[in-house]
Order: C-alpha cells, then sequence, then structure tokens
C-alpha cells in the first residue's frame, strides 16, 4: 500500500518535538519538517509569504493531520491550515498530542477542538471562522472532521497508538471529506 500524503498542522513554538514523533512513525509521508529558523524566516516576509508556503507544501496531500497541543486552536495559521484545507477538498483529522513528552520530558494541557471555531454552510463550499452559527443552516467542522485523543497518559503509549492507528484516521478523513463537495 501506497504512503498517503499528509500535511502536519501544529503551533510550532510548542508542539514542534511532539510533531516530530508522530513525523517519525512513517506511516504516512508528511510535508517536510521545516527548521525553526526557516520559519522565522518565512515569516519574517509576511503574511502573503506565509500564505504561499502553507499552500505550497499543502498542495498534493490528500489529507491534513492537525496535531492539538495546548494551544493549537488559538494559532492564527493552523487555523488557516484547516480552512485553507476544507476549500482544497482534503481530509481533515485532529490527533491530540499533549501527552507525548516535549523536548524537555514535559506532557502539557489537552488544548480545545480547533474544528469547533469553524461553521460550513449546508452546500459545504462556504466555510467561515466564528465561535457561533450564523442561522440553521450552518454546520460546525467539529460535527464532520474527527478528533482522536489517545486514551493514555504515558508518553510512549500514546505515540504506540498513534503509530497503530494514524493510516486508518487518514483514511478515513478522505472518505469523509469525499463526501461534501469540493
Amino acid at each position: 500500500m501506497t504512503k498517503r500524503q499528509v500535511f502536519y498542522s501544529f503551533h510550532f513554538k510548542n508542539d514542534s518535538w511532539r510533531a516530530g514523533q508522530v513525523r517519525n512513525i512513517g506511516v504516512v509521508e508528511g510535508n517536510t519538517p521545516v527548521s525553526s529558523n526557516d520559519w522565522e524566516e518565512v515569516k519574517r516576509k509576511g503574511n502573503v509569504a506565509v500564505k504561499r508556503w502553507i499552500n505550497s507544501h499543502m498542495e498534493y496531500r490528500s489529507c491534513i493531520i492537525v496535531l492539538i497541543g495546548s494551544e493549537t486552536s488559538s494559532r492564527e495559521w493552523c487555523r488557516y491550515e484547516i480552512e485553507h484545507a476544507w476549500k482544497e477538498g482534503k481530509g481533515i483529522v485532529g490527533i491530540y498530542v499533549h501527552h507525548l513528552k516535549d523536548f524537555n520530558g514535559e506532557q502539557s494541557i489537552k488544548g480545545n477542538n480547533p474544528f469547533k471555531l469553524f461553521y460550513i454552510d449546508r452546500t459545504y463550499n462556504y466555510i467561515a471562522e466564528r465561535n457561533y452559527p450564523v442561522d440553521g443552516n450552518e454546520i460546525n467542522l467539529s460535527e464532520i472532521c474527527k478528533t482522536y485523543n489517545p486514551p493514555y497518559k504515558i508518553s510512549t503509549n500514546v505515540y504506540d497508538y498513534i503509530k497503530e492507528h494514524i493510516n486508518e484516521w487518514v483514511e478515513e478523513a478522505i472518505r469523509i471529506r469525499n463526501q461534501y463537495p469540493k
């Protein structure tokens, strides 16, 4: 079976170490890791350059995996990546990574589900970031895109659980997204 091409979305400062662990699982083929220096260089060029970078790295991916840490839902670029992925017809899945240890061997608190910040109209073509529906014709993205919270508190068990299930979660996210128009 060919590895799926995925894009990893995460809060770089807090979760890049955790994201590296998930990337190293190797079941799916992720976007190329970026160093903190490279990311800072892209950000220095402005919002248009960041969007261009994200769009180009997401272009040939079939799914994005949102690695949900303590602050992911508050990060502007994570939110942009979710919205862009939906508009591009990509599968979207969230995995809570707060119990994976970081570089310092620390775990973090569970973050909020970032999909709850988006509403889609019933045509499924329009997506908007807000905390409330405008009318009864909208559905919250969290009702479509699934999130998974590994049922363990020990980092190695969390890693093993993600490794065991990540491929099926990606396949499911793609199947779900394919049920809706692009």
